[in-house]
């Protein structure tokens, strides 16, 4: 059972260090747009433009504002990250809903656990060129699949992606559904969460919920 729930927009962040059973949950709704709040710092592992994160009006979702990568360098090794400053932690289960606006080098939305910086961290991405939803780790800055699956994911309508770390196994899940589980044990410190985007991608974010396991 979670114990404890924080609705974060623009205020001091929150570190739950190693603290069970906490739930944060990253609200824009009130923040004008613009810049990102406090609590989500930009960040890009690889090359090209950095990553341009912003807060959008979106009446579409119920707080009226999603997070949006609207930066769309196609540099292919560009991976635009938005990093939650309110946990730092080993096992999580975090969800966002995501819609993939456009790219043509990629078009992608995902969530990385276990950050340490933006060049080690895990990742799980669905992509709407290719159909599916791979799983990632990133180390020194290089990216090595894990295990995937092909998915629909169209463009222009909201999808929901969950991760959740206990350990060495990674459940991921796709619209309501477990779509697989992988295993790896590489990274195995507290890490922060982050939002996560490839290339020329275009991709608006909502309801980014984290639970400290």
């Amino acid at each position: 059972m979670i114990a404890r729930r924080r609705m974060l927009a623009a205020g001091p962040a929150v570190l739950l260090a190693g603290a069970a059973n906490a739930r944060v949950v990253i609200d824009v709704s009130a923040a004008p747009p613009g810049p990102l709040p406090a609590e989500l710092i930009s960040a890009r592992t690889g090359r090209g433009a950095p990553a341009d994160w912003r807060i959008q009006l979106d009446p579409s979702v119920p707080g009226g504002r999603v997070i949006v990568q609207t930066g769309a360098d196609p540099v292919d090794y560009r991976y635009p990250l938005a990093i939650s400053q309110t946990v730092r932690a080993v096992n999580v289960a975090v969800s966002v809903r995501f819609l993939a606006v456009s790219g043509q080098v990629d078009r992608a939305g995902g969530l990385a656990v276990r950050l340490i910086d933006a060049n080690n961290y895990y990742v799980v991405r669905a992509n709407a060129l290719e159909d599916n939803v791979n799983f990632y780790r990133v180390i020194n800055g290089s990216r090595h699949e894990i295990k995937g699956a092909t998915a629909k994911v169209p463009s222009g309508i909201w999808h929901q992606l969950g991760l959740k770390a206990d350990g060495g196994v990674f459940t991921i899940s796709f619209n309501g559904g477990i779509l697989f589980r992988a295993t790896d044990r590489t990274l195995s410190a507290p890490g922060q969460v982050a939002l996560w985007t490839k290339a020329d991608s275009v991709t608006k974010f909502d309801a980014l919920t984290i639970d400290v396991t």
